[in-house]
Order: structure tokens, then C-alpha cells, then sequence
């Protein structure tokens, strides 16, 4: 390490200027070492616990597939056969819920707590043993939170899928966008000539995994479009 040079300016109790060799003057002590700037540490993104239901689908499909068998992960918290039974105690429960009932869908609401539940585990058991490293953590099947504040025009949106949903009902899926906050969808019903018609508003969304479209039509076609919101202009172009 260089050494430092410091800057001596005082005078003796008899007025003389002080020495750094002067024998009466005894000196110890260490000087600081230079400020230096600390890592971010990288934290798991935990958005799936206020994600529609799908998307809480989504993340534990991609941990099962990822998580388990790591080097990095030698000793989850929850099992593996654990995890899949609760994922599919909640798949049983959200079809019986769409036949309607109180109880039904408070029993969705309890398989649904305790999916969230394990997996919270399994994000925190993640954190412990990412090692700061993103490729790891990301190994994991979590996904990690952005530490990238930086400004810039977002990307434009690419529509991976359009699955069907509940009758009358299109669910979205597009790639996630770097710094994005959410994502706007419209669409439009498209005509037996091929001309789409008036472009109307299918809400915002922060899950870019699922974005349902509800209320149209059975058997009419429909043009989609995406696009994020956030970055330094507010919004990126529409998707294709």
C-alpha cells in the first residue's frame, strides 16, 4: 500500500516548529484506511407473493426446475416432493374455485398461503447462500431484485404467448423488460376483412408472466399489443 503523506503545522511548547524526528514526541496509531466503495448486495425478488395466480404458478415451476440438485443449494429448507404437492393442493383448489362457493374459494385462499409460504423459505434460504454472486442466485429459479437505477429508454415488449383462460378470456405472457415498473395492454377485435377495430384498454399489470384479458367475445379474433412503463420516457414502443 502507498504511503500516505500527511502535513505537520505546529510549534512546541517553547514556540519551536515540531519535527516528525523530534526525540521528545512519542507516536502511535495507524491512519485510516481509504473509504472504499461498498458491493450491493443482491436480494431475491419476492414479488411473487402479491402476483396473480399464475404468476405464483410460474415462480414455483421455475424453482422446481431450477432449485433442487444445486451445489449451490445442497440442503433446501422445503422438499422438493414437498413443494410439488402444495403446488398442486393449489391447482386442485383454483379449478374447484372456479365453479363458484365461499367455501371454495377460502380453501384457494389457504392452498394459496401455504405455496407463498414455502417458497418464502426457500427465497430466504436462497439469500443465505447466493454468495452476492447474480448468476447463482438466479440458478435458483427466483429471480433477483434490480439494483440498477439508472435511467434509460425501456425495450420494447415481446408477446412469448396468448394462452386461453376462463371463457372470454385471453391471458398474456411477454418477456420481462430491464426496469420496467408494469405493463400496459390493449387490444382490438379484428374484423372478418382483417381491419382491427377501436383499440380499447386491457389494464395494467406488474406480472409480465400473466396479464389476463377478460370480457371478450368467444370466437372473435383480437389484435394485442404491450408495453412497458417506466425507463427515461416513460413508456417503450408497442409491442408487435
Amino acid at each position: 500500500m502507498a504511503q500516505i503523506p500527511i502535513t505537520w503545522d505546529g510549534l512546541d511548547a517553547q514556540g519551536n516548529p515540531l519535527r516528525w524526528d523530534d526525540e521528545s514526541l512519542t507516536w502511535d496509531g495507524f491512519l485510516p484506511e481509504p473509504a472504499t466503495k461498498r458491493m450491493s448486495q443482491l436480494r431475491v425478488q419476492l414479488g411473487f407473493t402479491n402476483a396473480p395466480d399464475q404468476g405464483l404458478l410460474d415462480t414455483t415451476e421455475s424453482v422446481l426446475t431450477n432449485l433442487y440438485g444445486k451445489p449451490a443449494y445442497p440442503t433446501p429448507p422445503v422438499t422438493q416432493a414437498a413443494l410439488t404437492a402444495a403446488r398442486d393442493a393449489f391447482l386442485l383448489a383454483i379449478g374447484v374455485a372456479a365453479q363458484g362457493g365461499t367455501a371454495a374459494t377460502a380453501d384457494k385462499a389457504n392452498k394459496r398461503d401455504t405455496l407463498v409460504g414455502l417458497l418464502r423459505q426457500l427465497a430466504g434460504y436462497v439469500q443465505e447462500k447466493h454468495g452476492n454472486n447474480l448468476a447463482t442466485l438466479l440458478s435458483s429459479g427466483f429471480d433477483a431484485v434490480s439494483t440498477n437505477r439508472a435511467q434509460h429508454p425501456l425495450e420494447k415488449p415481446q408477446i412469448r404467448e396468448i394462452l386461453n383462460g376462463n371463457s372470454g378470456q385471453l391471458i398474456v405472457r411477454v418477456g420481462a423488460v430491464k426496469n420496467a415498473k408494469n405493463y400496459e395492454v390493449r387490444y382490438a377485435a379484428v374484423a372478418p376483412g382483417g381491419a382491427p377495430g377501436p383499440w380499447q384498454g386491457g389494464g395494467l399489470f406488474s406480472n409480465s408472466r400473466s396479464m389476463p384479458i377478460s370480457g371478450l367475445t368467444p370466437g372473435t379474433n383480437y389484435m394485442i399489443e404491450v408495453r412497458a412503463i417506466g425507463g427515461s420516457t416513460g413508456y417503450s414502443d408497442w409491442s408487435d
